[in-house]
């Protein structure tokens, strides 16, 4: 492939040729210069980075129950879970009954009427218990537990 006529490489040549041999005191200061301010952009704007893909991970599943149970076995294992699940449930109630209890009493020792708090809490819960369910029937139409369905017929 030619390159264009309109192009004379070999007169610029000839010209930075001839100003290279010609004897001037800084002849080597300013090619080192000139070199060096495209060098620089050259080096720092024109380096490839090439970011190897991730490694695919090793899936190794785990199973904690043995593929082989019987239908026995499942409910055996859910009714287990549901015992501790409950008894966890209990432990908690407890917990928060304690709670309860202690500030009751710093609230008698300080003079604030407990009972009356305690109403007004319960007053308050089941507005918003109540309020719930009427934004659930809205939103359902009433057929979450299949009251809905026995209207119908």
């Amino acid at each position: 492939m030619r390159i264009s006529p309109k192009y004379d490489v070999a007169g610029g040549l000839g010209d930075f040729w001839n100003e290279i041999r010609r004897p001037q005191p800084y002849r080597i200061p300013i090619i080192l210069a000139s070199c060096a301010f495209p060098a620089f952009f050259l080096y720092f704007f024109a380096q490839e980075r090439v970011y190897a893909p991730p490694e695919t991970p090793d899936i190794v599943y785990i199973t904690t129950f043995a593929p082989d149970r019987t239908d026995a076995e499942i409910v055996a294992s859910n009714l287990e879970n549901q015992e501790r699940k409950e008894a966890r449930q209990r432990l908690l109630d407890a917990r928060l009954e304690k709670r309860r209890e202690m500030y009751r009493a710093l609230g008698q020792a300080t003079g604030i009427d407990t009972d009356k708090m305690e109403a007004e809490i319960a007053a308050e819960e089941a507005r918003e218990a109540a309020e719930r369910e009427r934004r659930i029937e809205q939103a359902t139409g009433g057929s979450v537990d299949g009251s809905a369905d026995d209207r119908s017929e």
